[in-house]
């Protein structure tokens, strides 16, 4: 045998050694499932989850390799949840990556045994899903989206970019986040604000259009939207809306500013996503949810969209423009 052969074939071989090794350590495919509330088109979406397989492998666990990942999207249809929670379990994974509250809920109807790490989940004790922050107890935990001060926040900033505002009309679906927890907290942070929160418990595209509509009719209202998978669908028409009927609005993603909306402030959710991957991989080697502490945010992001505002008539206080952490113009 000629000496380039003998070499190149050790080559080969030696660059086959890691799988034949694997092989005969008898090491199996992980399999992960995934059950996002929101639609797989949807550009805001595909980049979360792009930031959770980035994250899976930086801890080494690559697609085809050692994982498989069954991903199932409800694009925001809430009797779609039941229904892909009970495909997933049926394919008994070793752990399952769930976004949002209804969907989580949804999983835990189907199983109290399967891991599931979470995203997208603002009161998990109150939905029952653990029993507390720090030892959750169960077959649960992840990653906190929002405790419940948020809605001061959001409306504090209504109130700051349109002073004149009384009345903010609190938009988003009860079947697919949880609205009465925002709305609480609205309610208790609206007075001081001397603003009247409006409930208004959408499902449709038109029950989205009748009710911006109708808000619009008051003089001195804003727009109040909390995480929602059906509001979340619906981006395009709901920013349509407000700026057809010149209503200032509060996002809780990025994701509505850089499509027009006015401002938002929330959680950076591809880091989210990202991080979601390490609680995912500390199951895989053997964690158990119920030891895995929830983890509380650490960082939120402040958007405003200058070009918006300047279409609303809205002059942008200093005070807001220095809290921001991007800018468009």
């Amino acid at each position: 045998m000629k000496r380039r052969t003998f070499i190149g074939l050790l080559g080969a071989a030696a660059a086959a050694w890691p799988l034949a090794a694997w092989a005969q350590q008898g090491e199996r495919m992980r399999q992960i499932g995934v059950l996002v509330s929101a639609a797989e088109d949807d550009a805001d979406i595909q980049a979360r989850v792009a930031g959770f397989r980035q994250g899976l492998e930086k801890l080494g666990w690559l697609e085809d390799r050692n994982i498989r990942i069954d991903a199932r999207f409800a694009a925001g249809k809430a009797d779609q949840f039941q229904a892909l929670a009970k495909e997933l379990d049926a394919l008994q994974p070793d752990v399952i990556f769930a976004h949002s509250t209804p969907v989580v809920a949804a999983l835990q109807r189907e199983s109290r045994t399967i891991p599931i790490v979470f995203v997208s989940v603002s009161d998990p004790i109150g939905s029952g899903f653990v029993a507390g922050l720090a030892r959750p107890g169960g077959n649960i935990t992840g990653l906190l989206q929002y405790e419940e001060g948020i809605s001061g926040k959001w409306l504090a900033m209504l109130k700051e970019i349109a002073p004149r505002l009384t009345r903010a009309a609190l938009v988003a679906n009860p079947k697919t986040t949880i609205y009465d927890y925002f709305l609480r907290a609205a309610e208790a942070a609206a007075p001081s604000l001397m603003i009247e929160i409006v409930p208004n418990p959408v499902g449709t595209a038109g029950d989205i259009e009748r009710a911006i509509e109708s808000l619009a009719r008051v003089p001195n209202a804003g727009l109040l939207l909390p995480p929602d998978a059906t509001t979340t669908l619906h981006r395009d028409l709901i920013i349509a809306l407000a700026a057809r009927n010149r209503l200032p609005a509060v996002y809780p993603f990025r994701a509505f500013v850089a499509a027009g909306g006015l401002m938002s402030y929330g959680t950076e959710q591809v880091e989210m996503f990202r991080q979601a991957a390490s609680y995912v991989d500390r199951v895989l080697r053997g964690a158990k949810p119920a030891d895995l502490p929830v983890q509380a945010p650490t960082k939120y992001e402040t958007l405003v969209n200058l070009k918006t505002a300047k279409a609303l008539g809205l002059t942008v206080p200093p005070g807001l423009l220095v809290a921001a952490d991007e800018v468009i113009e």
